[in-house]
């Protein structure tokens, strides 16, 4: 390591490539905040379903996770979202507008065994999908 008397310049260079190692740092850089993600920094979105999915849990669980695909209605981009309760799939239809958010995970990042999945399904035709999994409200007929 040069620490003498005429080592700024090998200092300096070294600390501008050293940076890059730390995430936070790289993603700024790179210009990857929040803002860069579907729901474009918002913390919940709308969007219309356009399937039902069954995704295979990671190891060592085994288990198919109900989840729906969401095509966005303020960009028009597509993502998974996970349907949180005991059959709460039963309650979504294609066509439904669903709102989702963020499921969780570390920095954002999808949580638990579903790999790939970083949304949850909140509401379904602007009622929450909790409320009509425990049977306190019933889903709209549109």
């Amino acid at each position: 390591m040069a620490n003498g008397k005429y080592a700024a310049r090998k200092l300096k260079k070294d600390r501008q490539r050293y940076r890059w190692s730390d995430s936070d740092y790289a993603r700024r850089a790179r210009g990857q905040g929040t803002e860069s993600g579907p729901l474009e920094g918002a913390p919940q979105a709308r969007g219309i379903v356009l399937e039902k999915v069954g995704i295979e849990a990671k190891q060592p669980n085994s288990a198919i996770r109900k989840c729906v695909r969401v095509q966005l209605i303020k960009n028009g981009k597509q993502v998974t979202a996970f349907c949180p309760g005991e059959a709460a799939i039963s309650f979504i239809d294609e066509h439904d507008e669903v709102t989702i958010a963020g499921i969780g995970g570390a920095k954002g990042r999808a949580m638990g065994d579903l790999h790939s999945v970083n949304y949850k399904v909140e509401k379904v035709n602007g009622v929450s999908l909790i409320e009509l999994v425990r049977g306190n409200a019933e889903k709209p007929v549109r």
